[in-house]
């Protein structure tokens, strides 16, 4: 988990986020993650170094489950080189392996991950709305 939060700190605090997490911030995030019983998380090691993370969870559907990725983040110094790509085609065999056939998630448009996810298959619906409040 120690791994996990130092590369989320590490690509979060660059382009085009720019994130000043604390570490208990982040390790809280992901803790919490952790607990959830529908929690679902992958991370893609290359040799003992983890360099990709996907954190989620399964989320009720009307044709079963599908998992909702909320943090998906790959090492700095290893974007563009088709290994999300890559670590993305590996969930969705582990997830159809397991009969979930539908992944979910949000991003903003104007981030370069919109790109990426329209680029591996997923579909923007433009008459949907993201709402929020805060109170």
């Amino acid at each position: 988990m120690q791994e996990c939060i130092d590369l989320y700190q590490d690509v979060f605090s660059k382009e085009p986020w720019l994130e000043n997490s604390s570490r208990k911030e982040v390790e809280d995030l992901l803790f919490n993650f952790y607990h959830n019983n529908k929690f679902v998380g992958y991370v893609l090691r290359d040799n003992e170094k983890i360099i990709a993370v996907s954190i989620g969870f399964l989320k009720p559907w009307i044709k079963g489950e599908e998992y909702y990725i909320d943090q998906f983040y790959v090492d700095y110094k290893a974007q563009g080189k088709g290994i999300g790509s890559f670590f993305l085609d590996e969930i969705k065999k582990d997830l159809l392996d397991k009969g979930i056939h539908a992944i979910i998630l949000l991003t903003e448009k104007e981030y370069p991950a919109f790109n990426f996810y329209k680029k591996n298959g997923f579909s923007s619906y433009e008459d949907m709305r993201f709402l929020g409040i805060g109170f």
